[in-house]
Order: structure tokens, then sequence, then C-alpha cells
């Protein structure tokens, strides 16, 4: 092969290394609902338990809790992260504009962007120079708002990752109150709650390449200090929370 035949051929990193990044979107939208569930329906059945040991109002108190939970997540993370795409799409609009409009203060602008990360005046306006030329759009839309495919919002999959986690770690404060010996709702669905949370707080370090003693030791800290209020509540106060 010729160099000039090689020097036609798409660019091939040396190696390729292994980034999580592109995870970050379902993997916040996962684990807060993860530990959304456990938390809040967990804190829920402790304190009903605490104001009302009788199994009937505890289960009902903890599917109800479950159910409402997992609609208000899916909810909840479709509607704000929507927002934020609606936000995303009306800046990529104005910037499609100016664009039209003004070529030249927005390839200025480009520049000024690569200059102040480093670059000497020259060499930042030949880069903006040829990226506008190559996708104009594109570059400011990357380089000028900080956005990329990595971290477009998606509503869709923030709801039902989010809806979906939520529902399946409910289940286990729930399951631990429906198989809790008699007299041990609450110490049962304690110390499940607090498995659980070291379990997700472990997994979800895991999926994203991080430390896991850091995020189990915060998910289990933050756990632990809702089932305690919400206990303190439904204890002092004899009604469920």
């Amino acid at each position: 092969m010729s160099a000039n035949e090689a020097a036609k051929l798409p660019y091939q990193p040396a190696h390729e290394e292994l980034h999580y990044i592109n995870r970050s979107g379902w993997l916040r939208a996962a684990v807060l609902g993860a530990n959304d569930g456990i938390v809040s329906v967990s804190s829920l059945v402790v304190g009903v338990a605490a104001a009302d040991p009788t199994p009937s109002a505890v289960l009902i108190a903890g599917f109800a809790g479950l159910a409402a939970g997992a609609m208000s997540m899916a909810a909840g993370e479709y509607v704000s992260v929507s927002s934020q795409s609606d936000i995303e799409q009306a800046d990529i609009a104005r910037e499609r504009q100016a664009l039209l409009d003004t070529p030249e203060a927005e390839e200025h602008e480009l520049a000024a962007i690569y200059e102040s990360r480093g670059l000497s005046p020259a060499t930042a306006a030949l880069v903006a120079r040829e990226l506008t030329e190559k996708d104009a759009l594109g570059a400011h839309v990357r380089d000028e708002l900080g956005l990329s495919e990595v971290h477009a919002a998606n509503p869709l999959q923030a709801a039902m990752a989010s809806g979906l986690t939520f529902s399946v770690a409910a289940a286990l404060p729930v399951l631990a109150a429906v198989f809790a010996p008699e007299g041990r709702i609450i110490p049962t669905v304690v110390v499940t709650t607090l498995v659980a949370l070291a379990g997700l707080g472990a997994l979800g370090a895991h999926a994203g390449a991080a430390p896991k003693l850091p995020a189990t030791l915060r998910v289990l800290f933050w756990g632990a200090a809702a089932m305690a209020i919400t206990a303190g509540v439904g204890h002092i106060f004899g009604v469920s929370v």
C-alpha cells in the first residue's frame, strides 16, 4: 500500500480505551429509581409498622407505595428529562440560525473557544475554519454548548430505567415484610433494606467502573437515615406517613 493510499484510510487509534461515560444517562436514572424504591418503600413500611404493626396495614402501605412510587418516578424522570431535552433543542436551533445569520462571527467565536483551551491564535483559527467547513453546527453544539450524543437527554430511556428499577427494588422490602416472622417486621425490613442498599451501591459503582466503597457507604448512610426518621415519626405520632 502506498503512502497516499494509507493517508486516505480512516483514522484508527493506536489503542482503544474503555470508557463508561456513555452509560451515565441510564445509569443515573436506574440508580436513582432503585435507591428511591428501596428507601421510600422500606421507610414507608417501617413507619407504618412503628405506628400500626398489623401485617395487613403494613402490606397495603407497601404495595401502594410501590405502585405509586414507580409511576411517580417514571413520570417525573420523563417530564424532567424532556424539559432538559427541550432546552437543548432550543439552543441548537438558535445556534443553527446564528450560523446562517453571522457565519464569520460564529467561526471567530469557535476559534476563541479553542484559543482559551490552550491553542495558539493561528492554530485555533485553522481548527475553527476546518471544522466549520466540515460540520459547523456539530462543532458549535459540541464545543460551545457542550452537548454530544453521549450526554444528550433521552426522556424515554430515563423513564423506563427509573420506573423499572424502582419497581424491582421496592419489591424487596415489601417481600421482606410479607415473609417476616410475627412481630419482627421492622428489624427484618431494616436488615433487608441495608443489604439491598449495600448491593445497589456496589453494583452502581461497578457498572460505572467507579470505586465501590464510597458509593456503598453513601447509599447506606442516607438510606438508614431515611428509615430512622420515618420510623421515629411513626412511633411518636402513631400515624402512617
